[in-house]
């Protein structure tokens, strides 16, 4: 396996690294389960580091909405998440960020 250089290591995750901040930030804004506040920025960090790896396929503006009602399902409970419809204005800019 070649060994990458730390400019390629920085160009492949730069784009990841963004990624992850702005789906972190819709998060954040979005509040969909009321836990954010002013001392706790970072909240909702977890949640998008599992949410960003499984943007890789996605295509549709809808796909990014159930995978990140899911894993909101999965890191709370389907009680805490609430419906999907909840999610829509956060995958609505997701999925921007993604150019979908």
């Amino acid at each position: 396996m070649p060994d990458l250089s730390d400019a390629h290591r920085r160009e492949v995750t730069t784009p990841y690294r963004r990624l992850l901040a702005d789906v972190e930030a819709s998060l954040y804004r979005h509040d969909p389960i009321g836990i954010a506040d002013a001392e706790n920025a970072d909240e909702y960090s977890h949640e998008a580091a599992t949410i960003v790896p499984r943007l890789r396929d996605v295509e549709t503006v809808e796909d990014v909405q159930r995978i990140v009602h899911e894993e909101f399902v999965r890191w709370f409970s389907a009680e805490d998440a609430g419906p999907v419809d909840r999610y829509r204005a956060i995958a609505e800019e997701i999925g921007a960020a993604l150019g979908r």
